[in-house]
C-alpha cells in the first residue's frame, strides 16, 4: 500500500473514533464533547479528546489546562493530560472506576489564548495532518489503548472537515459522527448540510444531540424552553436518524468550568469531580450510553 493511503500510525491503537460535529456557529459543540468525554471517562474508558477547531480552540479553556503545554517525544507529540487514573481504587472486578482523559489542541501552540489564527486553507490542512499523524494517544504503551477518541471539529464543512475525511480514509472502521444543533429551524436547516457531508465521505451519523434545549432554574430547578424544543427530534425523525437527546442549558456546569483547578488548589476541585453534582451528568450519561448500546466494532479487532 501506498504509505500516503495508510492509516496514520498514531490512530494503531485506538479503538473508536467518534467526531463530533455541527453545521453552524454557537449551538454549544465544545461542551457537548467536553461532557461526553467526561461521560465516558465516568464509565471506565481510557479517552483522548483532538481540537481541531483551529480558529476557535476553546477545549483548553474547558478543561481548565489553558497553562499547560504539549511535549514532543521520539515517538511524537505528548497530549496533555486532563485526568490520570493511576491514584484510583480500583471497583469489586479489580478494574479502575475512570478512565484516564488527554487532550490535543491547538491552543496549547499559540502562546497566548489571545492569539488569531490567520491561516489559509493548506496550512490548515497540513496542521491537521499533523495533528493525526503526530499525537502519540496511548502514552508511547501499546499495551494500553485509547478507548475512544473524540475528535471536535469547527463548524460547516470547510476544509478542516475536508483533511480529517481525507485522513481518515483509511483508519476505517471508525464509529461515525454526534451532530450537534439547537432547536431553531436556522440550526437544523444547516445541520441537513452537515449530514449530507457525512453521507458523501462515507461518516456513519451516530446520532443527534439537541443542545439549549431549554434553560435549567439554578434557584428551582425548573426548564424554560427559551429557543422552543423538539427541533433535533423531529429532524431525526425526518431523516431515520437516532436520537440521542435534549441537553438543556444549566448556569452550574458554566461555573464549573470557570471554578475548576485541576491541580486542586485552595480547596478546588478538578472538573470530573465538580461534573458529579452537575444536573446534566445523568443526561449525558442517557446520551453516551444510546451510543455505547450500537456495539460498534473496535478498530483493534478487525
Amino acid at each position: 500500500m501506498d504509505p500516503a493511503q495508510e492509516a496514520p500510525k498514531s490512530l494503531s491503537s485506538v479503538r473508536h473514533i467518534i467526531l463530533i460535529l455541527s453545521g453552524k456557529g454557537g449551538v454549544g459543540k465544545s461542551s457537548v464533547t467536553t461532557q461526553t468525554a467526561l461521560s465516558l471517562v465516568n464509565e471506565g474508558y481510557n479517552v483522548g479528546v483532538l481540537d481541531i477547531d483551529l480558529t476557535g480552540p476553546s477545549l483548553p479553556r474547558m478543561f481548565g489546562v489553558e497553562t499547560k503545554q504539549v511535549h514532543q517525544s521520539s515517538a511524537g507529540w505528548v497530549p496533555v493530560s486532563i485526568y490520570n487514573n493511576s491514584a484510583d481504587p480500583v471497583n469489586e472486578n479489580g478494574k479502575k472506576t475512570r478512565g484516564n482523559l488527554s487532550l490535543m489542541s491547538l491552543g496549547f501552540l499559540l502562546g497566548n489564548r489571545n492569539n488569531s489564527v490567520v491561516w489559509r486553507g493548506p496550512k490548515k490542512t497540513a496542521m491537521i495532518r499533523q495533528f493525526l499523524k503526530d499525537v502519540v494517544w496511548n502514552g508511547g504503551d501499546s499495551n494500553t489503548p485509547l478507548d475512544y477518541l473524540l475528535i471536535d471539529t469547527p463548524p460547516g464543512t470547510s476544509d478542516e472537515h475536508i483533511a480529517i475525511a481525507e485522513e481518515l480514509r483509511y483508519a476505517q472502521p471508525i464509529d461515525g459522527a454526534i451532530i450537534v444543533t439547537t432547536p431553531q429551524q436556522v440550526a437544523t436547516a444547516d445541520v441537513r448540510k452537515e449530514i449530507n457531508f457525512c453521507r458523501k465521505v462515507n461518516f456513519d451519523v451516530l446520532g443527534v444531540v439537541e443542545n439549549m434545549s431549554g434553560f435549567i432554574c439554578p434557584h428551582c430547578a425548573e426548564c424554560t424552553n427559551i429557543f422552543s424544543s423538539g427541533g433535533g427530534k423531529q429532524l431525526s425523525e425526518q431523516l431515520d436518524l437516532t436520537f440521542l437527546g435534549n441537553i438543556p442549558i444549566d448556569p452550574t456546569f458554566v461555573e464549573m468550568i470557570e471554578n475548576q483547578d485541576n491541580e486542586e488548589h485552595d480547596g478546588k476541585k478538578k472538573l470530573i469531580d465538580l461534573y458529579d453534582t452537575c444536573e446534566l451528568k445523568p443526561i449525558m450519561k442517557n446520551i453516551v450510553e444510546k451510543v455505547l448500546d450500537k456495539n460498534l466494532p473496535s478498530r483493534l479487532s478487525s
